[in-house]
């Protein structure tokens, strides 16, 4: 695996169907299913590790992000990654951009309403990475289904000839969505469970016929204590429109803190063949990396 700090580097290593993961860093076994998958269907993969300045308004909870690059290299090269871009903050952003980018109608809701400026950050950084990179496949987890469609709607409507494949959210074996913020958890590790109790119940439900937004948002409401949920919603999909009725494939989420850690969760509510059904992620078989 070879490591470079430029873009041109990168862009003078690219070869064959090149597939992208995007990262912050301090990977944990969903980003690792993401490399994984992209080494499997693409000649080489790229991996980018930057921590964006873009998407955090609290300087303080930018400073305490987790960062551990050797950790990360390692375990990226055994996944069989072939490039890891590791890029000088100067090399991204020189100066604040006075260029960013909003995705109008997805990044101002949700996320965008309790994490100001987040979602602009990241769709401003993907951007800037899909142009320099000009990868043929951008690999993106369905735990942040918000910035899921996102990227989607992004690399649409500025025309990057560019495939973005989604993938399973992971889970650890007792439920809770795989975060790199977990870590931060400590004793509140067990509290954090509700997330993923709360929306399995309304998954439940789904599964059972309940087709009313508002039934299943009630029922992951009714999993917290005051203070302690930020939003649970239904939206669509593609669009993170507000839906009444799951009729269509759909997304049920949830934001939440937990002590000082702030969480998100989701579960997708589709139609197969069988009726209604809910992808609930993928659960772990052994304790996440993240507490080796």
């Amino acid at each position: 695996m070879r490591v470079v700090s430029t873009i041109a580097a990168a862009r003078e290593s690219a070869h064959g169907v090149v597939g992208l993961v995007p990262t912050m860093g301090f990977f944990h076994e969903g980003h690792l299913s993401l490399m994984r998958r992209s080494v499997a269907e693409c000649d080489q993969t790229v991996v980018t590790l930057y921590v964006n300045p873009l998407q955090f308004e609290d300087a303080a909870d930018l400073a305490r992000y987790p960062v551990d690059h050797d950790r990360d290299l390692a375990l990226a090269e055994q996944c069989g990654v072939d490039l890891m871009v590791i890029p000088d903050p100067c090399e991204m952003f020189a100066t604040v951009p006075l260029t960013t980018v909003t995705v109008a109608g997805i990044g101002d809701r949700l996320e965008g309403v309790h994490r100001p400026g987040h979602m602009d950050g990241v769709a401003t950084v993907v951007a800037r990475l899909f142009a320099a990179l000009q990868p043929d496949r951008a690999y993106l987890g369905r735990k942040d289904a918000q910035q899921l469609a996102l990227v989607r709607r992004l690399a649409h409507d500025l025309g990057f000839p560019l495939e973005v494949v989604g993938c399973p959210l992971i889970r650890e074996q007792d439920g809770l969505a795989l975060s790199s913020r977990n870590v931060f958890l400590g004793e509140h590790r067990r509290a954090a469970l509700v997330l993923s109790s709360g929306l399995c119940a309304a998954a439940d439900l789904f599964e059972a016929g309940e087709c009313k937004a508002a039934v299943l948002e009630d029922r992951v409401r009714d999993s917290f204590r005051a203070g302690e949920i930020e939003y649970a919603e239904a939206f669509d999909a593609a669009t993170v429109e507000p839906v009444s009725l799951i009729e269509r494939r759909a997304v049920l989420a949830v934001a939440a803190r937990i002590g000082s850690v702030r969480l998100i969760d989701n579960v997708r509510l589709l139609f197969g063949d069988r009726g209604p059904e809910a992808d609930r992620g993928v659960w772990l078989e052994r304790p996440s990396v993240l507490y080796h």
